[in-house]
């Protein structure tokens, strides 16, 4: 490659991050400016160029080098099957830009195909963020089966339960799981999950040809305990047990182990399909997720990843 390629080359990575910048974060070409460190004039001839080149659709559609590099290092040394990087707003604090659009566009690409599949589904904010970039389509030969139950504890739906709005959007056949979230015994999740209702949708999730899970962190503001699943006293208890985050319920420590009892035991979830048949992507990004992702990856409890050019680095240097 001559100088002049790589000139090129360069100035669209810019353009394609200023793009993403404008359009997927919704920056000004002001604060575009600051975060690049350039002039307001270069924001916007950067922004042009993006338009342009026809980088610019729904989602930036230029492969930035960072996040292409970032990406084949996660997938080398954690051996995962898939690792999408996209970039990282240097002033956000937001766990879901970017990553739900760069997931919304993995799961329409799986659901054009005419081959039918079984996709599994998490929950949590980074999917629903997700499933609300999907287009309308109609994917009639499909089935999406929800991975865990859909009901709080006070017997309302679970606001982050994404099924139903998904297979509106889709219009495949759904399979939810109608179960609390975890049970107030382990007796009363036995007895749920063996229902004659429940065991098909347990074994469809078996089967599942790909699956998109989020991973919640369990520090004081943890989303199973800020949506009511858990008491406070539970929480602490999972803590003190060493739990640092968890997949559709399940609690697991470092080393990517899941924790005995406390709420382990009540969990209604599905397990998680094989990540040796299957593919099991994880969405996640930001610093309150990392010790999470990193055991996630480690113990393979999922074999794909999208997160963000900030996680992905600061993973690569935990490793």
């Amino acid at each position: 490659m001559n100088a002049r390629q790589e000139t090129g080359n360069t100035r669209l990575d810019d353009a394609a991050r200023a793009g993403w910048l404008y359009y997927v974060a919704g920056n000004t070409q002001d604060q575009i400016a600051a975060k690049l460190g350039i002039s307001r004039q270069t924001a916007q001839r950067l922004v042009s160029l993006a338009m342009s080149e026809g980088l610019i659709k729904v989602r930036v559609d230029h492969p930035i080098a960072n996040c292409l590099d970032l990406a084949a290092r996660l997938k080398s040394r954690f051996a995962l099957d898939l690792v999408e990087v996209v970039p990282s707003d240097p002033t956000s604090s937001s766990t879901t830009i970017g990553i739900a659009e760069a997931a919304a566009a993995e799961i329409e690409r799986r659901l054009r195909s005419a081959t039918p599949i079984v996709m599994a589904i998490g929950t949590g904010r980074t999917l629903k963020a997700a499933i609300e970039q999907l287009p309308p389509m109609e994917c009639p030969q499909h089935k999406v089966v929800s991975l865990t139950g859909n009901i709080s504890p006070d017997g309302s739906a679970a606001f982050y339960n994404v099924i139903f709005t998904m297979a509106d959007r889709v219009k495949a056949r759904s399979f939810p799981m109608p179960l609390p979230v975890i049970a107030s015994s382990p007796e009363e999740r036995d007895m749920l999950l063996s229902q004659p209702m429940i065991q098909p949708t347990l074994a469809l999730a078996a089967e599942a040809d790909v699956t998109f899970v989020g991973i919640g962190d369990l520090g004081p503001k943890a989303p199973l305990y800020e949506d009511g699943f858990i008491s406070e006293g539970e929480l602490k208890a999972l803590q003190k047990a060493g739990g640092i985050a968890e997949i559709v319920g399940w609690v697991f420590d470092r080393q990517g182990r899941m924790i005995e009892g406390i709420t382990n035991d009540r969990v209604s979830s599905a397990a998680l399909p094989s990540r040796e048949k299957s593919l099991v992507i994880a969405l996640a990004m930001g610093e309150r997720k990392l010790p999470g992702i990193l055991a996630a990856v480690n113990r393979r409890l999922v074999n794909g990843l999208i997160t963000d050019e900030r996680t992905a680095a600061a993973l690569l240097a935990s490793a």
